[in-house]
């Protein structure tokens, strides 16, 4: 774990898979918004190279982390309260799509289960050590927002393992958001479509369509996607936008299939 000019008056942020795509991105936002922020992610190198990124004024911590692992989560949230003091935001970002281009029948257990142990089960560790936090701390409260994607709404041919994830990820986003009223706990769900991430390259040179054949869809920053993360972020926790959907205008999504 690496420390940058911690200050507990500041709000204090979560983001996992943060060191790259669209976990990168919003963690640049949200330092570049005066949060403090705690970088999450499996490999320590991107993790400091996002935290190069927002600068040496930043209020950054980096805390390699497998959100799969329990006794990791637990440990990344025992960084945070001991780093910042307090929990005001998590960001569930954390997620991989698994094998491409794999039709359901020939998909391996294996891979089924690393995209639901990351996409689902990462996510609820990662929510339920949040909520405990922000139920327990003085003041009470604090928000989530988990990443899903607008395969929550249609899923892409050969996608079975990460539809299915990001499907349930509403129910969960649905569920936190209930059960946090009594303590001032809001969650919200934000569908991102084709942001220029590593995980969209794939997208520029030609993807699998409904009807079988391949094309190049077009991609936006994810700086645009990140923006409305912050906006998120920063409602007052009176306030809170339960589903928000921010895709590339052009993709194939509203009357894909």
């Amino acid at each position: 774990m690496s420390n940058k000019l911690l200050n507990s008056e500041t709000k204090a942020a979560v983001v996992t898979g943060a060191g790259s795509g669209i976990g990168r991105a919003v963690a640049l936002a949200l330092t570049g918004a005066g949060w403090s922020v705690a970088l999450a992610g499996r490999r320590p190198e991107p993790l400091a190279g996002t935290a190069e990124l927002a600068g040496e004024h930043a209020r950054v911590i980096t805390v390699p982390t497998d959100v799969s692992r329990p006794g990791e989560v637990d440990a990344l949230f025992s960084s945070v309260r001991e780093s910042f003091g307090r929990l005001d935001l998590l960001f569930n970002n954390a997620g991989t799509f698994g094998p491409g281009g794999v039709p359901v029948e020939d998909l391996a257990y294996d891979d089924w289960r690393t995209v639901v142990d990351v996409n689902l089960t990462g996510a609820f560790l990662c929510a339920q050590a949040a909520y405990r936090q922000m139920k327990e701390q003085d003041p009470q409260g604090g928000r989530i927002i988990n990443n899903g994607s607008v395969s929550a709404h249609a899923p892409r041919p050969h996608s079975v393992a990460y539809t299915a994830t990001k499907h349930a990820l509403t129910g969960l986003t649905k569920s936190l958001s209930l059960d946090g009223r009594p303590y001032r706990i809001a969650c919200g769900q934000i569908d991102i479509g084709n942001a220029a991430t590593e995980m969209t390259e794939r997208m520029r040179t030609g993807i699998l369509q409904a009807n079988g054949e391949l094309a190049v869809e077009p991609v936006m920053a994810a700086a645009d996607a990140a923006r409305t993360v912050v906006h998120m972020a920063e409602l007052p926790l009176e306030a809170n936008v339960q589903f928000a959907t921010v895709l590339a205008t052009a993709m194939p999504y509203v009357g894909r299939g």
